[in-house]
């Protein structure tokens, strides 16, 4: 018996189909609570013997409460693109009609006779788990930062503008420290300059002095309309102590991502048995441009891909492999949209830091430009080649030697000297 089990990843429902040689069956039931998808996996023992290895299970959310369930009781979960699984249906109705039963019973029948195109779902290793969590809640809280920072500039604008001459982005914890003492212009002029010269010392502020910031305080602020001045102010003391708390989150959430790494980097040393994602942390920081946030995003979310040392889907993934779209005599090659933003923004930044700390890759951008290429095609191109590196190094077990492999060229040398090396 051949036993399938299949979430839409719809919120108001689940949806199960189980198919045998002699028959077929689908049924929906209601969210999934941990009562219910315990009694899931009970019904799924009852109708295997007790051995969920005979069952495979076909869902469109790789993560989730469901899938950690069903890999844990050691059923086979295969996850689906919710767009193939569109291509799909229209095996099974041309009319485009579309529910949960219909659903099931279309990813049970392209399990059975398409399983290359789904991708299993192996349990992941506790420290990736974390790591993954950890860079994207990096992410959010950096997203919180720039948009409170934003609405904090745009407070200032209202009535303070010459403190944004000082700190443009609005965006400085010395900023939000001077504001948390006096938002308001007239008590700001107020404060003695051995205060603001200790509160510059604090945050290692060298770019202007006391002299400054007081002449800057003491200029007049913008004549505003009654009641603008306090409404403005009103914001700021609410802006202020989250932009504080964020901050103060965003580094502890750097130190546990740093020791994260440093964890799997260790764990890997002391113990040639543990897993290979241990190994792979320390082999991908050793790679040019590569810093904690890089490694991070990548091992996070392309865990399956990194330990199977699948280059082509690394490509895929990361939005570095180009569609081509060619018919008859017209072909046509452009960038392809479809991938993890994440990883793509992640290969960005390993790129681009990499021209400033690997002359190979400063050399390689350079002759990608002569040739015509702009800016963010040269990088991609640069990216694809650390992406074959790294997977060649990952199969081998070997570190990056160096992150200067070619000596530069003088600077009087010619473009196509440049070129040539």
């Amino acid at each position: 018996m051949h036993c399938t089990w299949v979430s839409t990843g719809e919120v108001s429902s689940i949806s199960c189909a189980c198919s045998t040689t002699s028959d077929r069956w689908c049924a929906s039931v209601p969210c999934p609570t941990a009562r219910r998808l315990r009694q899931l996996v009970d019904w799924l023992r009852e109708l295997t013997a007790g051995d969920l290895r005979r069952v495979a299970v076909a869902i469109e959310t790789p993560r989730g409460a469901v899938v950690e369930a069903l890999v844990d009781a050691g059923a086979h979960v295969y996850h689906l693109n919710p767009k193939q699984l569109d291509r799909f249906r229209d095996r099974h109705s041309v009319a485009g009609a579309k529910d949960d039963r219909r659903d099931a019973f279309v990813l049970a029948c392209s399990l059975r006779t398409d399983l290359p195109c789904f991708r299993r779902i192996d349990p992941e290793d506790p420290l990736i788990v974390e790591l993954r969590e950890a860079s994207r809640l990096d992410s959010r809280l950096l997203a919180q930062h720039t948009a409170l920072a934003n609405q904090l500039g745009a407070q200032l604008h209202r009535y303070w503008p010459q403190l944004l001459e000082l700190a443009p982005g609005a965006d400085e914890p010395w900023l939000w420290d001077l504001l948390a003492r006096a938002a308001h212009p007239y008590s700001a002029r107020r404060l003695t300059r051995a205060k603001l010269a200790k509160l510059l010392r604090e945050h290692r502020i060298r770019r202007f002095d006391a002299e400054q910031l007081v002449a800057v305080l003491r200029q007049p602020p913008l004549p505003v309309a009654a009641g603008t001045l306090e409404a403005a102010t009103m914001n700021i003391e609410l802006l202020v102590p989250q932009l504080q708390l964020i901050c103060r989150q965003r580094r502890q959430t750097a130190a546990r991502l740093k020791r994260l790494l440093a964890q799997l980097s260790a764990a890997a040393t002391a113990d040639p048995e543990q897993p290979p994602q241990h190994r792979d942390a320390e082999i991908l920081l050793s790679m040019p441009g590569v810093g904690k946030l890089v490694a991070a995003t990548v091992l996070g979310e392309a865990a399956g891909p990194i330990a199977r040392r699948d280059y082509q889907l690394l490509r895929a993934l990361t939005g570095i492999a180009p569609v081509t779209r060619a018919s008859g005599k017209s072909r046509h090659v452009a960038m392809r949209r479809a991938c993890n933003q994440r990883l793509r923004n992640a290969v960005y930044h390993w790129a681009l830091n990499s021209l400033q700390n690997d002359d190979a890759s400063h050399l390689r951008y350079q002759a990608l430009r002569h040739r015509g290429k702009t800016h963010g095609h040269a990088l991609r191109m640069l990216a694809d080649g650390h992406l074959r590196t790294l997977t060649a190094m990952l199969r081998d077990g070997t570190l990056h030697r160096s992150r200067n492999l070619v000596a530069p060229p003088s600077p009087n040398a010619t473009q196509d000297e440049h070129v040539a090396a």
